[in-house]
């Protein structure tokens, strides 16, 4: 998995391509853990519209990364969901958890 992460203002994107899954572990947490620690950022947004795969450990990833915005005052949402993607956090009721567009 690749990631990018454009900064704007006050939000951060996260752009994720590839396969979303326990072997991207690594690579997503020191890129959450970066953008976290920017003070100026208020808002994280998680762009899945490269991602063909994700797994259940990738959905753990995801409310690792929400439970760490919150502690941080900070928003995060997914964003370009579709497909395959979109159906497996669907089946996860994401939807609850995050704002998904």
């Amino acid at each position: 998995m690749q990631t990018t992460v454009i900064t704007t203002d006050a939000r951060a994107v996260i752009k994720l391509e590839g396969r979303f899954d326990f072997n991207s572990h690594r690579e997503f947490r020191e890129c959450v853990d970066g953008v976290l620690q920017q003070g100026a950022i208020r808002e994280v947004v998680v762009d899945l519209g490269g991602v063909d795969y994700l797994d259940s450990s990738a959905l753990g990833m995801l409310l690792m990364l929400r439970d760490k915005a919150r502690g941080c005052n900070k928003e995060v949402s997914l964003s370009n969901c579709r497909g395959a993607v979109k159906q497996v956090l669907d089946i996860a009721n994401f939807g609850k958890l995050f704002a998904i567009s």
